[in-house]
């Protein structure tokens, strides 16, 4: 029976490594998915046969719950609403491992192997509470500007001295260590509150997806304590990819990890004053189909307002429209673009939009010049000229798709409020810009009507 157990672990595994791999391409993700999800099959399945289960009952019941759960969850959420669903999966399996190293402080144990279940209680204490405020701020419940305790930084001293104090107890003896696990448990649930509370909501892309290696790294802590070999390299499988895309993320927005974590975007003010003095340009959609008819290079800067639209089967079917009148239609994608990262590469291709329409940034800024009309739908910070032009901006640097250099600028945008990291756009009111106020599923709509 021991055989069969690490048979199908072995080939979980090799699906989770596979599946990762095939993640990495959106003509392979469907397929990378799936073959990680029969990964996981196999080995839940496996731990049915596993010699240590205590109750096939509850192994059994808790799958029925969380099968339904999923499917619940995976027709019911909707894709705005998808970065406060992976916080929220980040919170639960950081929640996993700290239940895991729970269930075992008790049993007589080894250093080594009491390390390891300090190590998952912290890890996945922070991870959880981490994540939850993460959800909360994404959701709107939780304000997005960076929050500070008083006396924010003793208590963090305060509380990572706790940390480290009951991992110390808890090595050194690990029996009869009740207290310390649980100072330990309370101090880790308290340290990711207040790790995530100081970080701007324009940072949060980049802290889901830290948190996100937190929880494999807490699994992976797990394995050790369980001395689960799959749970060891699924949990350092998501705990590198984890690090490797936080790496990415930073390096698009031009910043470092230490940034973020200690500091979020500011208010822009060295441009405040010379905006307001400036009026925009306001078309109606009538008017913009004179422009729209005669461009031959069309290109489409996608942002979180057209997920929050559902705007993504308009424009769909607008750029047919162009494409049948002659024109090129390309799609322009920042790496930050929405909430998380392939946020823009999911919402389109639910549209049925071909994968080669999708340009990175890096490749289409060179070509920026020769564009005729760039729609900028929902976007504000990706498209700020101010990483560019102004060296005072809090984003100076950062690399963005340079819209402001197309011939024409067309912005759908519900009103003139700031981005997400709450800075002024100077897009907005440059001589090749015209704003299309309203809600971008209607004005696409409109634009639909105006071109047939």
């Amino acid at each position: 029976m021991d055989y069969l157990v690490e048979l199908l672990y072995f080939f979980a595994a090799i699906s989770f490594i596979l599946g990762l791999k095939m993640l990495g391409s959106p003509v392979s993700a469907l397929r990378g998915n799936i073959l990680s999800a029969l990964g996981m099959g196999f080995a839940v399945f496996a731990t049915f046969f596993h010699q240590n289960v205590v109750s096939w009952d509850w192994i059994g019941l808790g799958c029925v719950i969380g099968s339904l759960l999923g499917i619940y969850s995976a027709r019911s959420v909707k894709m705005t609403s998808m970065p406060e669903m992976v916080a929220l999966l980040n919170g639960l399996g950081g929640l996993s491992s700290l239940l895991v190293g729970w269930a075992f402080y008790a049993e007589s144990l080894d250093q080594i192997t009491a390390f390891s279940i300090c190590l998952s209680m912290f890890i996945g204490g922070v991870t959880c509470t981490g994540s939850v405020v993460a959800w909360g701020k994404l959701q709107g419940t939780v304000p997005s500007r960076p929050l500070l305790l008083p006396l924010h930084r003793l208590f963090i001293v305060l509380v990572g001295g706790m940390i480290l104090l009951s991992i110390l107890f808890a090595t050194i003896n690990p029996a009869d260590q009740y207290m310390a696990y649980l100072v330990l448990i309370v101090a880790s649930l308290l340290l990711g509150v207040v790790f995530v509370l100081p970080i701007g909501g324009a940072d949060m892309p980049v802290v889901i997806s830290l948190l996100n290696s937190y929880s494999g790294l807490a699994a992976c802590a797990s394995g050790c304590v369980i001395q689960n070999n799959l749970l060891i390299i699924a949990g350092s499988l998501v705990g590198a990819s984890g690090i490797i895309l936080t790496s990415i993320m930073c390096k698009a927005m031009n910043r470092r990890i230490t940034q973020v974590l200690f500091g979020g975007f500011a208010p822009s003010v060295s441009l405040e004053g010379t905006l307001e003095k400036k009026m925009v340009k306001s078309l109606k959609p009538q008017d913009a189909y004179y422009l729209l008819e005669a461009a031959r290079s069309i290109l489409v800067v996608p942002g979180y307002g057209l997920a929050v639209a559902q705007a993504q089967h308009a424009i769909k079917e607008l750029s047919a429209l162009f494409m049948n009148n002659g024109a090129e239609v390309r799609y322009a994608i920042h790496p930050v673009a929405g909430r998380m990262p392939g946020h823009m590469n999911v919402l389109l291709a639910e549209a049925g939009i071909e994968y080669d329409k999708l340009i990175e940034m890096d490749d289409i800024n060179p070509m920026m010049g020769n564009v005729d009309v760039c729609i900028v739908i929902g976007a504000n910070d990706v498209v700020n000229p101010s990483a560019i032009e102004d060296e005072a901006s809090p984003i100076y640097g950062m690399p963005v798709i340079e819209a402001h250099r197309a011939k024409h600028v067309l912005v759908l945008k519900r009103s003139m409020a700031s981005g997400f990291a709450g800075i002024r756009n100077p897009l907005f009111f440059k001589e090749n810009t015209s704003m299309l106020f309203g809600d971008a599923k209607a004005t696409l709509q409109s634009l639909i009507v105006e071109m047939k």
